[in-house]
């Protein structure tokens, strides 16, 4: 779809890349010999041989072109874009140091950091200027226009205008839409304008200079889609189907071609082989340091526990865990043993019906209960939950299997990724929030997943423990 915009877009920066990585290498050399870190070295010991900078530029071709480093597919959100870009800095490192292990032995290893530093500075600064100087560009990106017509001016359509609306600053603009029911024009609410019916495709895509059509279309008007084809096969145009999934409670699509035949999976994984392993590699790392800090901690919170009321100190709480499994989720006992079957003194309803669970005046809830519910003491025991796997450190917060009973087909959606302690819902209210509308926000978070969000999300629930909001 970023066809135009994306060919200059990546040579403009495939050459940068390039460009930037051989001005890191020789700046590495100069730190190198210049900072007090390290054996000290001459210049002639670095033996910093001219041929090391086309065995740089041709490590880091290779290696960027193999990994979707200049995929608009990939790369579309800033998030993936850096990302992918540290990620193949890394990989083309190693290579190069393996290399050099050969042929240049006496190379510095401060060298090799100073680098990748450099080389993640320089290539990230880079693609974030870009951004910012195409952002603030009001035509878009200089020098290229993808104008798309949508055909459909129904719920798809308008949702599909709405989204092409955040890159109109990579020079993407939706001319219009066609649709035979033209009392959809009143509802288009500035998504675009109604530019008459399906049969004026032709017309409209000369006239408007369209680069790609897409087809928004419902299920039941798809029979006119062979017509639609057959009448723009003979201009320059792109043609898209969106097909009209959406009803389903689904969160993610893939389209993979089998011998020539498009496959449309509805329940694959949201997250990438890539983003899975390196969350739970994440989890285990942070986990394990988590824990060992925290032990002391729990140790004096259990002697509290037990001291204050007769009951375990733990409690053992049946959970939704990612994909509907469910698992017992561990944490400090801050309630009176007989919690669960006194539920309903704390039930409610909002005045359209919605359910209403947690709330600060709970009467089954200890002395202790109180103190570490409001410090959220109480959850440190799920780091063990963590490390064994059932959940993670980020993510939509596990469930009680009698409340998903009253769930929405569309809110099992949450349940995509992990489950975790902490999540997008609580450092944006936290408890202040009743059950039936943080669901939103666990699929902003599952829609936008990357490591680094998990890392906000983890940094921003320190302070809101720190401040103690809406945990009770």
């Amino acid at each position: 779809m970023f066809h135009r915009v994306t060919k200059n877009l990546t040579f403009l920066t495939f050459t940068s890349d390039v460009a930037l990585t051989l001005i890191a290498l020789y700046l590495a050399k100069i730190l190198r010999l210049t900072l007090p870190y390290g054996i000290d070295t001459a210049p002639h010991f670095l033996q910093f041989s001219p041929t090391l900078f086309p065995i740089v530029a041709v490590i880091w071709i290779v290696v960027f072109s193999v990994m979707p480093v200049y995929d608009p597919r990939r790369t579309y959100r800033a998030v993936d874009d850096i990302q992918w870009t540290v990620l193949a800095i890394g990989f083309a490192t190693l290579v190069f140091a393996g290399v050099t292990y050969f042929f240049f032995r006496d190379l510095s290893r401060f060298l090799f950091l100073y680098f990748f530093l450099l080389d993640v500075l320089f290539l990230v600064g880079m693609r974030v200027i870009l951004r910012i100087i195409f952002r603030l560009w009001r035509g878009g990106y200089p020098g290229a226009k993808t104008r798309i017509l949508i055909l459909g001016a129904g719920r798809i359509g308008q949702r599909m205008a709405n989204l092409l609306r955040d890159y109109s600053w990579f020079g993407v603009e939706v001319v219009g839409f066609l649709d035979d029911d033209d009392s959809k024009a009143d509802a288009l609410n500035g998504y675009g304008e109604y530019l008459g019916t399906l049969d004026r495709a032709p017309e409209v895509v000369l006239q408007q200079q369209v680069d790609d059509v897409i087809v928004a279309l419902p299920l039941h008007a798809h029979n006119r889609l062979v017509d639609i084809v057959h009448q723009l096969q003979n201009l320059s145009v792109s043609v898209r189907v969106i097909p009209d999934l959406f009803e389903l409670s689904f969160v993610k699509t893939t389209v993979e071609n089998f011998d020539g035949i498009p496959l449309i999976g509805l329940r694959d994984s949201v997250m990438t082989p890539f983003q899975r392993t390196a969350k739970r590699i994440f989890d285990i790392v942070i986990g394990s340091i988590m824990l060992l800090v925290a032990a002391p901690v729990m140790a004096l919170v259990a002697l509290a526990i037990k001291l204050d009321s007769p009951g375990p100190i733990f409690f053992l709480q049946k959970r939704i865990g990612e994909n509907g499994r469910v698992f017992k989720m561990i944490k400090f006992r801050s309630m009176v043993q007989d919690a669960d079957e006194r539920k309903d003194e704390v039930i409610s309803y909002t005045d359209d019906g919605k359910l209403l669970f947690k709330k600060a005046d709970d009467p089954r809830i200890t002395r202790v209960g109180k103190f570490i519910r409001r410090t959220s003491l109480d959850e440190l025991p799920q780091l063990i939950n963590v490390l064994k796997g059932d959940m993670s450190l980020v993510g939509p917060r596990p469930e009680m299997p009698w409340l998903v009973d009253l769930y929405e087909p569309w809110q099992y959606k949450r349940f995509a990724v992990p489950q975790g302690i902490t999540g997008w819902w609580q450092v944006n209210g936290r408890s202040d929030k009743p059950m039936h509308l943080h669901i939103d926000e666990d699929l902003y978070y599952i829609q936008h997943y990357s490591l680094l969000l998990d890392v906000f999300i983890l940094w921003k629930t320190f302070a809101a423990v720190v401040k103690r909001s809406g945990a009770y």
